[in-house]
């Protein structure tokens, strides 16, 4: 090719690439606070991550201070650390009972629902299970604390049933565990299920009608139908909560843990908090953060790799 064919090829290009901005400018538009808030938000950040590679001095800066020696001293810090195999099970652990219970449940939630023909029945159940949702996490501890409380509402109905004096049951590791994964079910089934209620409404009901035909039942129409069709959309959910595997939600397990029970309640995300904030060992925490990122990176690719090999779906 020539270079005046070339240069030909590249102005029809641009000119493309202008006529587009011209009559998508609004779209555009539109798009300009969602890409500012990501290159600083979410972008410029990630050069803090060299935090964990350096001995941070504040007066210094990130820039000013001096490389570690070795550059995995921090990592081998945490490693061999007493509180590594405690926050590693914990999060895991948490992470692992949240996916066995917390997942499937808004997926088998959203079939019940579909089997409801009572319109106005169905919106009501639709509304307060999607209430729990918009509770800040914050006011939702607060109100699992006061039930879990000696007098609470918990400890009224055990009392009841067995007679027994009731005992704070956030003060009992045996109980945080169900407490945390209940609440986590309870907050997100209903807003969870939204996305499958709208994979099944997408489903073409000329299947159902040749089940009827056949002599499949509600629950075989199910089994054959509606769960085939979901399963793109469950595939993609599974792969995002496996690349989520280690990352527990800071907020509500440091607002639920007492010094009681920091040793099935201390995850990760609490100790880096505890550690860069708290004893203001900026380049640890990083290092244990990062050390967190790259496992769940790891989670990811190797559940989008599982998908893809052994299905039609997957992320990329």
């Amino acid at each position: 090719m020539s270079k005046k064919a070339r240069t030909s090829g590249q102005r029809t290009h641009w000119q493309m690439v202008a006529h587009d901005l011209k009559v998508n400018r609004t779209i555009y538009l539109l798009a300009i606070p969602m890409l500012v808030y990501y290159i600083l938000f979410k972008y410029v950040p990630m050069y803090g991550v060299t935090l964990a590679f350096k001995e941070y001095k504040f007066l210094d800066g990130i820039l000013g201070s001096p490389w570690a020696t070795p550059w995995y001293k921090y990592f081998k810090q945490f490693v061999t650390g007493r509180w590594f195999v405690i926050t590693v099970k914990n999060t895991f652990l948490l992470s692992l009972l949240d996916f066995i219970f917390g997942f499937p449940a808004p997926i088998i939630f959203a079939l019940l629902l579909n089997e409801i023909r009572s319109t106005p029945f169905r919106r009501t159940v639709q509304t307060i299970t999607y209430m729990p949702h918009f509770i800040s996490v914050v006011v939702v501890c607060g109100m699992i604390v006061q039930f879990c409380a000696t007098k609470g509402l918990f400890n009224s109905i055990i009392s009841f049933f067995t007679g027994r004096e009731g005992k704070n049951l956030l003060m009992q590791t045996s109980w945080f565990r169900p407490v945390y994964i209940g609440s986590g079910i309870w907050k997100g089934i209903g807003w969870n299920s939204i996305l499958y209620i709208a994979a099944i409404h997408g489903i073409d009901q000329s299947q159902y009608e040749a089940a009827k035909i056949d002599g499949a039942g509600r629950f075989a129409q199910a089994l054959f139908i509606t769960i085939p069709c979901m399963a793109p959309t469950i595939i993609i959910k599974l792969i995002f909560r496996m690349g989520d595997m280690m990352s527990i939600g800071f907020e509500k397990v440091f607002l639920l843990q007492n010094d009681a029970t920091l040793q099935v309640s201390e995850v990760i995300s609490t100790y880096t908090y505890k550690t860069g904030l708290k004893g203001m060992k900026y380049s640890l925490s990083t290092a244990i953060n990062l050390f967190d990122t790259i496992i769940n990176l790891a989670l990811l690719l190797t559940a989008n790799a599982l998908a893809r090999k052994f299905s039609e779906t997957s992320l990329f």
